[in-house]
């Protein structure tokens, strides 16, 4: 019998299975290629320290990072990718590496950052699943966190510079979505009938996006409007999710 695959991974709400981008996009991989996954969701129990999930444990590995725990489940053989040509793989990598550029940052801001949407939503609902007193100082962290990780894939320099990017953050995650919108056109997913890893990753940066009510909705206005993107996270919740969404 083959190890068990665990995934520590944070929770769902608003209908999600989890409302973190890539603890969602492994959680949406492991669907599609049928890996058995016990998924183990963070609460105030826990005993992590930086927040730093999802992270998949097996007897032998500690994996964490999606794209690192992707590949290990690829070579534990659950693949979602074995129908794609070359040319499908090739696009697969322009279009995450796309995401990560010009969605991720827009994303990240929306959550962490913003402030209405960060005091209101992201930091209480963080908090309640973090022990008391780690509660009081990681959101902070992970809003930190963000915020850096924004400013390293703007590649500018210090904090005082973001009001100058946060205009073109959202410009370029505008013309991502778009991008997106066109590029699955009236497919149910980005390579025909089957999802793969694009899916997984389209899947685990939107719905969150699409979701998660927050009061400052300027992105998700934007998604909003693109009815096909919002169609294809509707059809993976209902289709992979539905039994597994308890919590709201």
């Amino acid at each position: 019998m083959a190890a068990p695959l665990e995934l520590t991974c944070w929770g769902g709400g608003w209908g999600l299975p989890s409302v973190h981008s890539e603890s969602l996009v492994v959680m949406a991989y492991a669907k599609f290629s049928g890996a058995p996954l016990k998924v183990n969701v963070i609460d105030n129990t826990w005993r992590g320290s930086r927040g730093d999930v999802p992270i998949l444990t097996t007897e032998d590995n500690i994996v964490s990072q999606p794209a690192k725990i992707l590949n290990f489940l690829r070579k534990q053989k659950y693949n979602a990718d074995y129908e794609l040509s070359a040319k499908q793989g090739a696009d697969t990598l322009a279009y995450i590496a796309l995401i990560e550029e010009k969605l991720l940052p827009a994303v990240l801001h929306t959550f962490w950052v913003e402030s209405d949407n960060y005091f209101t939503v992201t930091k209480p609902w963080f908090a309640s699943r973090i022990p008391f007193p780690l509660s009081l100082i990681l959101p902070g962290r992970m809003s930190k966190g963000a915020l850096n990780r924004i400013l390293l894939t703007r590649g500018e320099p210090p904090l005082y510079h973001l009001r100058e990017v946060e205009a073109q953050i959202y410009r370029d995650a505008k013309e991502c979505l778009n991008l997106l919108s066109n590029r699955l056109g009236t497919s149910q997913f980005f390579f025909g009938d089957t999802p793969s890893t694009l899916d997984a990753y389209v899947f685990g940066f939107l719905a969150p996006l699409y979701k998660v009510r927050f009061p400052k909705v300027q992105l998700q206005k934007h998604l909003k409007q693109l009815s096909n993107l919002c169609r294809f996270c509707d059809d993976i919740l209902n289709s992979y999710f539905r039994l597994s969404l308890g919590d709201g």
